[in-house]
């Protein structure tokens, strides 16, 4: 049961940052204008992408060592739910990403895209606060 409730420790660490991303830091950095949204968002970018892209890995492989361990489907569920992350900052998020970290200053788009970011963003947000719960779920069955 350790692995579960590690599980669920990191999809919560997962989410609290996920949500504070989309309720504090994404609203501080559209208040800036668009050059500095861009300048502040680069580094964010970046040091929350290696900070989430891990805590989603070890999240996923966490519930499926507890499923593994005594079964219950809801370990694997919230694994599963934790390594979505991946795929859909890959497909759903990246191109965005790319065109953003490509800008060397900021131009008519800049806002709108680092606003659409900051949209795709709570995808991520969504996505762990459903393997928190269903890790919390497997927790107390």
């Amino acid at each position: 049961m350790i692995y579960g409730h590690l599980a669920l420790v990191v999809a919560a660490l997962f989410t609290g940052a996920a949500f504070y991303i989309n309720a504090v830091e994404q609203p501080a950095r559209l208040a800036l204008d668009d050059g500095a949204a861009l300048r502040q968002w680069k580094p964010s970018y970046k040091r929350g992408f290696a900070m989430q892209a891990t805590l989603a890995l070890i999240g996923a492989v966490l519930g499926a060592v507890a499923f593994s361990r005594d079964g219950d489907w809801h370990w694997l569920a919230g694994g599963v739910l934790m390594l979505a992350n991946w795929p859909y900052t890959l497909i759903g998020i990246m191109p965005t990403n790319r065109r953003l970290l490509a800008m060397d200053t900021a131009d008519a788009e800049t806002r709108r895209l680092i606003t659409n970011w900051g949209q795709l963003h709570m995808v991520r947000t969504g996505l762990g606060a459903l393997a928190t719960f269903v890790f919390l779920w497997a927790a107390v069955t």
